[in-house]
């Protein structure tokens, strides 16, 4: 019972302080070690050498290429000016009179082609702004409708995606990032269509009270308040103090094209290039007696992302002005995300180490009875919420009960895929509580508080992902993978 307390109050700990600025980098291993000395039997020192910076360690040498040309690959799309122009002409398209919508897709857009959700929310905001005055819809309602193009269906549900959401689960699973594409799709349009009818209802309720955009003075992100929550996942200063615009605005199909190479590739890699590929080395102890299926996504996606960078620059240099400046601040940016989820995957790994995590286990893996579908998804969604990071609470979920929830589906007859795809739409709840770091961001960048635009936030970016999640579940129960 003293192991369980401490695993609870150390959780609890990790999300209030983690609200409250605190670094995770200082955070997840001081609390990861307060628990290992609270816990009996357990060795103060060894916990934190080997097991935290063991998993901790793993975590970057999975995934650092991804999260280094991710952030690389954003911000050459922010500094050509691309994002802008997508925005824009998304935007024009529309019209006022779908101002929601447009901002919707215009966010859409950009992160499933593999935008940070940072930048996309710095490049629209001004442009959502704008827009929201002259259709005379509450600026409250912009951080909720920003959250719904960038936080929800790109980032879990859509096949394809190079979130890290949909890269994490595929060393686990041995699938790729197109795992149950028809059930992904369908969940990804459970997402928008019921957020787009929340956001539409408000604005209807709003013109009916005579609201109208409101008069916000002195608009824009105060700095201060960005700096105090750094240490949101994913999110850099860099990106706001160290952006110099594009000299000229490339035309549309320049900005589009790196968009669609990092999808048309990355599914190009994934089915086609590398199954065709002689990879039976992988066998050897070298290159550390792997198979094909546990690299194959990973491998995918950093191709589809190096050569849509290659293309970017070679398109747009002129453009980029100071070309070195750039990446330097692509490749820094990428840094403070991956060390903050390494550490709490760390964090994850010390508490999966001590004896009272064998009876947390056992009662998590057995909710939903003969279907772990229902067990993995409460798993991650749970450890999402206390941690206030989606991949983080995916990683600490899948590095400690991972091989447990595969053999659970081969047992119950459940594709690998399907497993894969739940994961991470689970990781897209309830991590955007108060506390996470991109919904503090976003209100920041907004300049409006919790208590004016939260609301709408929760509905779209908590409330109706976990719906989803349930139709995902169910679905897949009633028909499989597909």
């Amino acid at each position: 019972m003293i192991g369980i307390s401490a695993i609870a109050i150390a959780l609890l700990l990790l999300m209030y302080l983690a609200y409250r600025g605190i670094s995770l980098l200082i955070l997840a291993p001081v609390l990861a070690v307060l628990v290992a000395l609270v816990s009996v039997d357990t060795p103060l020192l060894a916990s934190y050498t080997q097991v935290f910076m063991g998993a901790a360690s793993d975590f970057i040498f999975r995934y650092f290429p991804l999260f280094l040309l991710g952030a690389v690959f954003g911000k050459l799309m922010e500094d050509s000016g691309s994002a802008e122009v997508l925005a824009s002409a998304i935007v024009e398209r529309l019209g006022d009179t779908r101002a929601i919508l447009a901002v919707v897709l215009s966010c859409a857009v950009m992160t499933y082609g593999g935008v940070s959700l940072f930048v996309v929310a710095f490049a629209v905001y001004p442009i959502a702004a704008a827009l929201f005055r002259k259709a005379n819809l509450p600026k409250r309602l912009i951080p909720g409708t920003i959250a719904l193009g960038a936080f929800t269906f790109t980032m879990t549900a859509l096949p394809g995606t190079p979130a890290i959401q949909n890269a994490i689960p595929m060393p686990y699973f041995g699938t790729s990032p197109f795992a149950a594409p028809g059930l992904g799709i369908l969940t990804g349009l459970v997402m928008l269509g019921l957020g787009q009818v929340w956001l539409s209802r408000r604005a209807s309720q709003a013109r009916v009270a005579g609201e109208g955009y409101g008069d916000h003075q002195g608009e824009g992100p105060p700095a201060t308040h960005l700096r105090e929550h750094a240490s949101g996942e994913g999110f850099d200063l860099a990106e706001v103090t160290a952006r110099e615009p594009a000299s000229d605005l490339p035309p549309m199909t320049l900005a589009l094209l790196p968009i669609v190479l990092v999808i048309a590739l990355n599914l190009l890699f994934t089915a086609v290039v590398i199954p065709a590929m002689d990879t039976g080395y992988l066998a050897e102890p070298t290159f550390g007696a792997t198979s094909i299926e546990s690299v194959r996504g990973v491998w995918s996606v950093i191709a589809a992302l190096v050569i849509a960078i290659g293309v970017l620059i070679a398109t747009n240099l002129k453009r980029l002005g100071d070309l070195t400046t750039t990446l330097d601040s692509g490749a820094n940016a990428s840094l403070l995300p991956i060390f903050n989820t390494a550490s709490l995957v760390g964090f994850g790994s010390v508490i999966a180490s001590l004896a009272a995590f064998e009876t947390i286990s056992l009662w998590v893996t057995s909710v939903g009875g003969d279907n772990p579908l229902i067990s993995l998804a409460i798993a991650v969604n749970l450890l999402a919420g206390m941690t206030g990071s989606a991949s983080g609470g995916m990683s600490i979920a899948l590095s400690t009960l991972g091989d447990t929830y595969l053999a659970m589906g081969q047992a119950t007859g459940i594709a690998p895929e399907l497993m894969h795809r739940v994961t991470a739409v689970a990781t897209g709840g309830l991590d955007a509580l108060p506390h996470n770091g991109a919904v503090i961001t976003l209100l920041s960048i907004c300049g409006l508080t919790h208590r004016q635009a939260y609301l709408d936030i929760a509905v779209v970016a908590v409330l109706i992902p976990v719906i989803s999640l349930v139709f995902l579940i169910t679905l897949g129960t009633l028909v499989g993978s597909f």
